[in-house]
């Protein structure tokens, strides 16, 4: 087959592929899809089976990783520790939407730090709903904080994304470099986001609610739980830290974590094995697959063109001008897809550690702008399909065009600052 039409090919069964994910025809799931296309992609000799094997392997870590916390994150849901939490920030807001608002953005934010942005979009979200429920307030701000915190905070550690590691690869910065580089851009990230939501909200937020719902003490697996989530989310700063492997230190603290929940129950382990999204992991491998392909089709070549031709730009507008490239095109095609890309672009280019930085931004910050540009985003929008919600593409893209866009700005400045 001739090059040309070759790359033609791979670009519209990659695309259609992605519409596919997005869409999910006849409820259909996600990793189906993404599997046949890695799949179609070897049979019609788009890419050789050895390439297609190579990008599997080369997810490893982030598979481990994935695993680990969807455990974590399921550990503590099924022992009411999202709901506890929920419950908290209804009791203590006594009334006021205002408060409520910022407590659940501030639960969010420590949810998203220690458990990752998934498990924000996917667990925290019901919670908070059913707690909001209660008073009989409109959700939707609630919601939104969810979504838009889940990505907002998802570089304040290397373990609050999976993405994160996706764009370091294999070359993760320790802890305090990583907190050194991207704590003043997170804070920026976080603080601009909520002031946006919450003046985007103001209306909604200054009707008074129903204070009915009072805060139970968790129960004693709850409790062991929590410590559990705490004690392993611990163990991998520490990790992190040394400069050790995040994914298999994920997965070993998950383990370690279950069996102290546990105890000799088998049935809590069992019961928290069987609820995890175990379709994510084939998900991802079909997406590494179909990237690989993507970069062999002209992605990669553009991608470190473009990378290049910035540094040479003023600083300032260097970085801008990366970090919403990128973030953009993560909307197009969603970010997990647009970081291995990315991040073999950066060392095609050679680029500074700060450009690097930038493309984190724009692959963690810039899917804020639509429902297509992360994982989190797709997860969360399920989870208010089975909740009854519906919110549109529309209306999702009508807050991020607020919101997105100053708070990435600011961001990549206060990167540039650190850096």
């Amino acid at each position: 087959m001739p090059i040309a039409l070759a790359q033609t090919a791979t670009w519209v069964l990659c695309v259609t592929v992605f519409l596919l994910i997005l869409w999910r025809p006849r409820n259909i799931p996600e990793y189906v899809w993404a599997m046949a296309g890695a799949i179609l992609l070897v049979l019609f000799r788009l890419l050789s089976p050895g390439a297609a094997w190579y990008a599997v392997r080369a997810g490893t870590d982030v598979y481990l990783f994935l695993a680990g916390m969807m455990l974590l994150a399921e550990l503590a849901r099924q022992h009411g520790v999202f709901d506890w939490l929920a419950a908290i920030a209804m009791h203590r807001a006594q009334g006021s939407q205002i408060r409520l608002f910022t407590l659940v953005y501030s639960i969010g934010v420590l949810v998203t730090t220690l458990l990752s942005n998934d498990a924000t979009a996917v667990l925290l979200t019901p919670a908070v709903l059913a707690v909001v429920r209660r008073s009989r307030s409109s959700p939707l701000p609630y919601l939104l904080a969810c979504a838009f915190i889940a990505n907002a905070a998802s570089f304040v550690l290397p373990i609050s994304n999976p993405a994160n590691l996706v764009v370091f690869d294999a070359h993760l910065p320790p802890l305090g470099r990583w907190l050194a580089m991207f704590g003043l851009p997170s804070l920026v990230s976080i603080l601009v986001t909520y002031a946006l939501l919450f003046w985007h909200s103001r209306t909604d937020l200054r009707t008074p609610m129903n204070d009915g719902v009072e805060s139970s003490p968790l129960s004693r697996v709850g409790r062991r739980a929590a410590l559990g989530v705490l004690l392993a989310s611990g163990a991998l700063l520490v990790t992190s830290a040394m400069g050790g492997p995040i994914g298999p230190a994920t997965l070993v603290a998950s383990v370690v974590a279950m069996l102290f929940v546990a105890r000799d129950n088998v049935r809590i382990m069992t019961g928290a094995l069987r609820q995890i999204s175990w379709g994510v992991l084939p998900l991802v491998a079909g997406l590494f697959v179909i990237v690989e392909a993507l970069k062999g089709a002209g992605a990669l070549a553009w991608t470190a063109t473009a990378l290049q031709a910035a540094a040479r730009w003023h600083p300032a507008a260097s970085l801008t001008a990366v970090a919403f490239g990128i973030g953009i095109a993560s909307n197009a095609i969603n970010n997990l897809p647009m970081g291995l890309v990315g991040s073999s672009a950066v060392r095609v280019a050679h680029a500074s550690a700060v450009m690097h930085g930038a493309v984190l931004l724009g692959i963690d910050l810039g899917p804020n702008l639509s429902v297509t540009g992360s994982l989190a985003t797709i997860l969360w929008l399920i989870a208010l399909r089975r909740e009854g919600i519906q919110v549109t593409g529309w209306q999702f893209l009508r807050v991020g065009i607020l919101v997105m866009p100053p708070a990435l700005l600011l961001a990549v400045l206060a990167l540039r600052f650190a850096g």
